[in-house]
């Protein structure tokens, strides 16, 4: 077995977490030595931008099905158990992981040591694992790279093992299926296979962080965005696919903290990565200058096409997935800050794309509504997204990250809401979808107009102006803002037929009040409290 790479570790695969190979274990090799790999391997190719081209095969993006927690004796009792968290047992673990070593003992791998959280005083040292130099060069991407000095005696806190070419057997596995992402929070290990797809990795330390974050260290972990001003003054958006998290938290006047993942202490907000996972479909410069710019070498493009044969990425081909990506290390941006952390936020915002065409543009939450509607999560996908999709639907998930949240929503709304009661931190539910109607008769709010709001919150131009409140929602909005039509601000306004609006408003409460059905039983009367008045 040699040791490869410009830096290596005196641990031992072998003796640290019983993995020996007879073949070649390479550490920490650089983005050039990976790509290099990868293109001898005919597993990818350079692209005319210079980012390297790979396909993550079946799996194109992360299967949430296929997502388990050991039950024992640190989870039991913690975790929300249910269909987002299922639990597999400790024996089917070490199943999975033995048949793992056998397959991985005659190949070769490829060894990162990387760090997650930007903040020292909760960083957490990872060691990943993987069988394709692809999947390594990802996490150099997304996690934070040690300097030399820290990688002399690097003790991991965790291990992830990535195998894309291992299949599960579920009848002996215990899983459900060949793929499968398996976390053990007593062994300190995520296991990953039978599918290539990169965001698992990133996603299995995620979880973990919203495990131990929250529940050991009183830190509130959050699937968001954030930058901060000139004047240290930090900002978060949170907001599902479509809401426009991404192109708002971009703003040329603010430093970036973070794209995706946080944590907010005491203290800080700060980044858990050290890299950018975003869309790329449909990517411009002009749309998004800042993620277009940043595709050049060292990025690592998944599953886009080509023009015309050539190298030339075309980002408008979704023949293989919609959900294109790219990943590529935070420094590949201009405006960021560095270390990736800011102060406790001044301002917070919620981003729906409401295609009911009921809420308002901007309005002002209280704590216990910034806590009911960070449980909810909502936005709503429109008619002609998706098959059999003929009016608006409605999507939730639980502190925009369900699919992530090992604990009961409860526990990180619980954590938002002494916070805010310890700061003087405001929260903004932000309508970034329709307007003078649902979707198909109203139209799309317009980017600008959202802008605008976002800017008169951050620079405190509507601190002082009148609010008048919305019925049903009891939502809280200015009757002016700088550089916005004020009839757009009042909803029902903007609406044609007012009875109509009235309709659709309360069908959109009784959906909010239907979901919630699902946490009302270990959630205080207080955020209850904060739900839409449902008209019988």
């Amino acid at each position: 077995m040699d040791l490869f790479g410009n830096f290596g570790s005196s641990a031992d695969l072998g003796s640290s977490i019983g993995l020996k190979t007879t073949g070649n274990q390479f550490w920490n090799l650089t983005p050039a030595e990976l790509v290099e790999d990868t293109i001898l391997q005919g597993q990818g190719l350079l692209t005319d931008t210079g980012a390297l081209a790979i396909d993550t095969g079946e799996f194109t993006g992360r299967s949430p099905k296929d997502r388990f927690i050991v039950e024992d004796a640190i989870t039991k009792d913690a975790v929300w158990w249910g269909g987002i968290n299922k639990g597999i047992s400790e024996a089917h673990f070490d199943t999975i992981y033995d048949r793992m070593k056998a397959y991985l003992a005659g190949r070769d791998v490829y060894v990162r040591d990387a760090i997650a959280c930007a903040d020292n005083d909760f960083k957490m040292n990872i060691r990943v694992v993987t069988e394709y130099a692809w999947s390594n060069m990802f996490a150099y991407n997304m996690f934070l790279r040690p300097e030399a000095h820290e990688l002399e005696n690097f003790l991991p806190d965790w291990h992830i093992i990535c195998a894309p070419g291992f299949m599960a057997d579920p009848d002996i596995d215990g899983t459900r299926q060949h793929n499968f992402a398996v976390l053990n929070f007593s062994k300190k290990m995520i296991l990953i296979g039978g599918t290539g797809y990169t965001g698992e990795i990133k996603k299995g330390i995620f979880s973990v962080l919203n495990f131990v974050l929250p529940h050991d260290r009183n830190v509130l972990s959050m699937h968001c965005s954030a930058n901060v001003g000139d004047e240290g003054d930090t900002a978060i958006f949170f907001g599902l696919s479509g809401t426009g998290k991404t192109t708002l938290s971009s703003d040329p006047k603010r430093a970036l903290i973070g794209d995706d993942e946080h944590g907010w202490s005491n203290e800080t907000v700060f980044n858990f990565e050290g890299g950018c996972y975003a869309k790329t479909i449909d990517l411009s410069r002009e749309k998004e200058p800042q993620i277009y710019d940043a595709i050049k070498f060292g990025a690592l493009l998944e599953n886009i096409g080509f023009e015309n044969e050539s190298s030339t990425p075309d980002y408008t081909d979704g023949s293989i997935t919609e959900n294109t990506r790219v990943s590529y290390p935070i420094s590949h941006i201009q405006n960021v800050v560095n270390p990736s952390k800011g102060a406790a936020p001044k301002n917070i915002f919620f981003l729906t794309a409401d295609a009911f065409g009921v809420l308002p543009p901007i309005s002002k939450l209280t704590t216990e509504q910034a806590m009911y509607h960070f449980m909810s999560g909502y936005t709503a996908k429109v008619a002609g997204t998706e098959v059999g999709i003929t009016e608006p639907t409605t999507t939730f998930s639980a502190c925009f990250g369900a699919a992530f949240l090992p604990l009961h929503p409860a526990k990180y709304a619980k954590l938002l809401g002494e916070k805010l009661s310890n700061s003087d931190t405001k929260v903004w539910l932000i309508n970034t979808g329709w307007s003078g109607g649902s979707y198909g008769v109203g139209s799309r709010m317009k980017l600008g107009y959202t802008r605008a709001m976002i800017t008169a919150a951050l620079e405190g131009d509507l601190d002082n102006c009148s609010y008048a409140t919305l019925p049903i929602f009891e939502l809280s909005y200015p009757i002016s803002c700088p550089n916005v039509p004020e009839e757009l601000l009042n909803p029902k306004q903007t609406w044609q037929d007012p009875v109509a609006y009235d309709e659709t408003a309360a069908k959109l409460a009784a959906k909010f009040v239907d979901n919630f059905e699902t946490f009302k039983d270990e959630t205080d009367a207080s955020i209850l409290a904060a739900a839409p008045r449902v008209l019988v």
